[in-house]
């Protein structure tokens, strides 16, 4: 079901058994669930196409290859998002720590934690589940 948000966007929204059918195991795992993968294993982690990131659930861009770098961590890690409003945090105070959870803003899909340890221009690492990402070649935002 998709229902309008009050910023305009359509909003994408979904039961549990909507989402397990439209998902892989790990991907509803990973994004519905807010699951991690492990590192080293997803698709994109090492991957160096050029184009855009979009969201696996509601097929948003996220992330453009222009802002991904090497974080050494084994996921898909970006400097920034592609819009200002695609992405929004959340506080996560899961496993004895406090991150701050990175969501795609039209589903609400896990996507993985934003850093404060990233490279210039703006000090931020989003690390990135290749689960919660479809890539799209060849076009950037």
């Amino acid at each position: 079901m998709t229902t309008p948000s009050t910023s305009g966007s359509d909003r994408v929204e979904r039961s549990p058994e909507e989402w397990k059918q439209q998902l892989t195991p790990e991907q509803f795992q990973v994004a519905r669930r807010g699951g991690t993968e492990r590192a080293f294993t997803g698709a994109y982690w090492n991957h160096k196409g050029d184009g855009i990131y979009h969201c696996i659930c509601c097929d948003t861009p996220l992330f453009s290859s222009s802002t991904k770098f090497e974080s050494g961590t084994g996921w898909p890690s970006f400097w920034q998002g592609v819009s200002s409003g695609a992405i929004i945090t959340k506080e996560d105070f899961s496993h004895g720590m406090v991150r701050r959870e990175i969501v795609c803003a039209r589903c609400d899909s896990h996507l993985g934690h934003v850093f404060s340890d990233g490279p210039a221009p703006t000090g931020q690492r989003y690390c990135v589940n290749s689960a919660s990402l479809q890539f799209k070649d060849g076009v950037h935002s």
